[in-house]
């Protein structure tokens, strides 16, 4: 089974069906999106939706209303195409060990989601995801996904390494394989288990290359889309995997036992 592990709501959701069709993605790990620069069609347009996402990648922005409606969109989406679609819900940065909980039951677990995430703090902000690291630990183990490419700064990215080493339990898939860092990234994730590798985002294929040769049970494929299509996404991979067997379990089979498809 063909797993696409990351990609956000896109409209029309007809052209999200399309477009795992053509790459003949059997499922997608569907995240919420406050923001569809899908439906821009304008260079205009296009940047006004991304001036959005960078206030919330920046800090700037933490929009809970809009947090809320991007859940029931995607609850939506999936209850349409059960067989099409697993859920990652999203959260606010920043809530207390008791308001995470609240949250993950109301909004997470009541929908069926696997996972929670895109979690996307700040430089400098990380700390504030260990009352949600707890709060997973003690509401079924469920995976973090957090995005570290910029913003995210190597010192970042240590510090949400020890929070996996103090959360064992918890398994935290790093999206986009530590961005400008995944160098460093690859190098110390070799003795925490718990950690995953996220493939989508890559700036040089070099990058998964090394990630698969390193961690070939950890590494998933992944689209990210709107921002890139799943067969490119796919076409990278097959293009830098020549070992079946490997191949088969980064395309599918490590996310699929992850989240216990």
């Amino acid at each position: 089974m063909i797993i696409d592990s990351h990609a956000h709501v896109m409209r029309p959701s007809e052209r999200q069906l399309e477009l795992m069709a053509e790459a003949k993605v059997d499922r997608t790990v569907l995240f919420t999106t406050v923001i569809h620069p899908e439906i821009a069609t304008n260079i205009n347009a296009f940047e006004e939706e991304m001036n959005k996402l960078y206030d919330i990648l920046n800090g700037a922005k933490n929009p809970v209303a809009e947090r809320v409606n991007s859940i029931l969109e995607l609850a939506t989406v999936i209850k349409e195409n059960p067989d099409k679609y697993i859920g990652f819900g999203s959260i606010p940065l920043g809530l207390s060990y008791k308001e995470n909980l609240e949250w993950i039951n109301r909004y997470i677990v009541a929908n069926d989601f696997r996972g929670i995430g895109e979690l996307a703090p700040g430089t400098g902000q990380v700390s504030r995801l260990e009352p949600l690291f707890k709060a997973s630990q003690e509401i079924g183990h469920l995976p973090l996904w957090v995005h570290t490419f910029i913003p995210l700064n190597f010192e970042d990215i240590k510090e949400l390494l020890e929070l996996a080493r103090k959360y064992p339990t918890v398994s935290l898939i790093f999206g986009h394989l530590g961005g400008v860092n995944w160098l460093n990234t690859l190098k110390a994730v070799h003795d925490i288990p718990n950690v995953y590798l996220d493939l989508s985002a890559t700036f040089t294929t070099m990058a998964p290359t090394f990630a698969i040769k390193e961690y070939p049970e950890r590494t998933f494929f992944s689209s990210d889309a709107p921002y890139c299509s799943p067969l490119t996404a796919r076409t990278i991979i097959e293009q830098i995997v020549t070992d079946k067997h490997v191949l088969e379990q980064v395309l599918g089979g490590n996310i699929a036992r992850l989240l216990q498809i």
